[in-house]
């Protein structure tokens, strides 16, 4: 279907081939803003009716009571299955803050959510096949469980906003939320425009960054300056997705034609989970809850963390 799409306004509309730089930066551009922002409605507006079933409290109380280890397992489990970009998924991370639920575990939560889904997953496998697409779960799991911990040592709970407190202590009430099919249909409409509504422009902004790529970096630049996978490659790869912003399924397209051209996997990789965990979106909505110290320990643990991964990616490959 959206293939179809950009034949008709890139190729008969436009009347440009595909042969041409141009012509492959057009068909990629209209292609992928079509299927993302598809997805990003459609997944948006699901976790939206979840949100408007999933008590958090409940949560909270089942997770209270368990031994650190296993609270940051399961929520990383949690994360895993729920197949939400990091905006989408940073709702439900405040909402468990709100709750009482503790910062590390959380974090732990919020960084497997964006990195680690069943719909990504399964185009890994058909893309870099079944070891290297397990290698990439077992790389964002640890990532999250080592994460969680490492943000637990700094005590982030000093860096929450003071509002979560007094929510906390029953200070401020919040409002009940309408269970109704009519209740759940509106906060799920409302979320999508809010956080649609947010985002566009990097959404936009990444697309175009990998239809510049795909149809205008010349195969042999690649192959000269980055498919050997030099060492600045993989950070630079981590610095370059903080101001981009995609799903880990958005983003695959991107690393798909980075591959094609022959960029390593490990830089590959790190700019994948880069864009997926730690997009500047995702940290102007994170201010909600937390304040700018824990926002940069957050982002300097991520990127130490997807550098290292995407390292051990090239030197595996």
């Amino acid at each position: 279907m959206f293939t179809a799409l950009a034949d008709l306004l890139v190729l008969d509309l436009a009347g440009l081939s595909r042969g041409t730089p141009l012509g492959e930066t057009l068909h990629f551009l209209v292609m992928d803003l079509a299927k993302i922002f598809t997805l990003l409605v459609v997944i948006i507006y699901a976790m939206g009716l979840l949100r408007a079933l999933l008590s958090v409290e409940r949560v909270r109380d089942y997770v209270r009571d368990k031994p650190t280890w296993l609270a940051r397992t399961l929520a990383i489990l949690l994360g895993a299955v729920t197949p939400f970009c990091s905006c989408s998924s940073v709702p439900l991370f405040i909402g468990f803050v709100e709750a009482g639920i503790p910062l590390g575990v959380t974090f732990s939560f919020l960084i497997a959510s964006p990195m680690i889904n069943e719909v990504a997953v399964a185009i890994l496998v058909g893309i870099l096949g079944w070891k290297l697409a397990a290698l990439y779960v077992a790389a964002g799991l640890s990532v999250a469980y080592v994460g969680g911990a490492v943000m637990e040592r700094f005590k982030p709970e000093r860096w929450v906003e003071e509002y979560v407190w007094k929510i906390r202590m029953g200070e401020m009430q919040l409002p009940s939320p309408d269970t109704s099919l009519r209740g759940r249909h509106q906060f799920a409409m409302g979320e999508v425009r809010e956080i649609v509504g947010r985002i566009w422009k990097w959404v936009v902004a990444g697309v175009a960054v990998g239809a510049l790529f795909h149809g205008y970096v010349p195969e042999q630049w690649v192959s000269d300056h980055l498919s050997g996978g030099e060492w600045w490659s993989v950070p630079s790869a981590v610095l370059l997705g903080i101001p981009l912003y995609s799903n880990a399924t958005g983003v695959i397209p991107v690393a798909e034609a980075m591959l094609a051209k022959g960029v390593a996997i490990g830089t590959t990789l790190a700019l994948m989970m880069s864009i997926a965990a730690l997009s500047l979106p995702e940290m102007l909505i994170l201010r909600k809850v937390i304040r700018w110290p824990a926002l940069a320990l957050y982002a300097g643990v991520l990127a130490v963390a997807f550098t290292l991964v995407g390292w051990g990616f090239n030197l595996l490959t």
